[in-house]
C-alpha cells in the first residue's frame, strides 16, 4: 500500500478591486457624501461625517435617487432632483388612521404636530404624527415626513467596491408582511 502525503500551500487571492474607469452599477457598494435640501432646507447631511453606503441595485434606498446616480465614478458630484413619486411618495391619505386617545403614550399630552414613535410587528422602526385630536380619539399621519416632497441632494461619489452576496432574508425577499387590519399593533412612545 502506498501512501501519498499531499501538500498545499492556499494563496489568498488580492481582495477585489474596482478599476478607476468603473462606474455606479447594479452589485457594486457605493459610498457617497450627500446633503439633503427639501424646500430650501438642509435635512440631512453627510458632509464632514461618514460616508453612507449602500449597494446599488438592492433597493436600499430611494429609487429616484439611485436611478440618477447610476454611471457615476468616483470623485463625480451631481445635483440631482427627485420627485415625490420617486422619493417617499405622495402624501397617501389611507397612511391617516384615527385610534382611541387610550393608545396614546399615557405620560404625554399629546397636540396637534407632536410626533410619536414605535416600532412596527416586523421590528421597523416608524414614526407617527398627531394630525387631529378629537375628543376620544386622535388621528396619526403614518406618512413618511418628506412623503410629498421634492428632494433636491447634492451629491459626491466617495468609493466604489465590489459588494458583498445578498443575506439569505434579502434573497428570499424580506420579513414577512404585517397584518394589515391593525395598522399600529404596538406601543407608542413620544419621539426625542
Amino acid at each position: 500500500m502506498a501512501l501519498w502525503l499531499v501538500t498545499a500551500t492556499v494563496v489568498a487571492a488580492p481582495p477585489s478591486v474596482i478599476a478607476e474607469e468603473a462606474t455606479v452599477q447594479d452589485n457594486v457598494d457605493v459610498g457617497l457624501e450627500y446633503t439633503l435640501t427639501v424646500e430650501g432646507n438642509v435635512v440631512e447631511s453627510t458632509e464632514g461625517g461618514e460616508p453612507f453606503h449602500y449597494i446599488h441595485g438592492r433597493a436600499q434606498m430611494i429609487p429616484g435617487l439611485e436611478r440618477q446616480l447610476t454611471g457615476l465614478h468616483v470623485g463625480e458630484t451631481a445635483e440631482v432632483s427627485v420627485s415625490p413619486e420617486e422619493g417617499y411618495g405622495p402624501v397617501d391619505p389611507a397612511a391617516f388612521i384615527e385610534i382611541p386617545k387610550t393608545q396614546l403614550p399615557a405620560d404625554v399630552t399629546p397636540e396637534v404636530g407632536m410626533v410619536l414613535r414605535g416600532i412596527n410587528p416586523d421590528g421597523q422602526n416608524f414614526q407617527a404624527k398627531i394630525d387631529e385630536l378629537k375628543e376620544e380619539s386622535a388621528v396619526l399621519n403614518l406618512n413618511h415626513p418628506l412623503a410629498g416632497k421634492t428632494l433636491n441632494f447634492t451629491v459626491k461619489i466617495l468609493a466604489l467596491s465590489p459588494a458583498p452576496r445578498p443575506a439569505d432574508d434579502e434573497r428570499r425577499g424580506g420579513p414577512a408582511p404585517r397584518d394589515a387590519d391593525d395598522p399600529l399593533q404596538v406601543p407608542l412612545e413620544r419621539a426625542p
